[in-house]
């Protein structure tokens, strides 16, 4: 084990990581399959874009603050 060495990178992670931090960014889905060249938005979202931790926590915290301006409305 040798503590400098880089993490196994390879063109496919990168395209992983891409679609990952794009689709997490909240570009249109249609227009992140398009760039990756898939035919079938189910290879975009269900195999190339990840939730992440950190995705899935801003969006807990979008949706609890819409529901608290909702009820200052109501």
């Amino acid at each position: 084990y040798n503590e400098d060495k880089l993490p196994h990178i390879t063109p496919h992670s990168l395209r992983h990581t891409f679609c990952t931090n794009y689709a997490n960014a909240g570009m249109n889905p249609k227009a992140l399959q398009y760039i990756m060249g898939h035919a079938n938005i189910a290879m975009t979202l269900n195999y190339y874009a990840h939730a992440t931790f950190d995705s899935a926590m801003a969006e807990m915290k979008r949706l609890n603050k819409e529901k608290q301006q909702e009820r200052l409305v109501a």
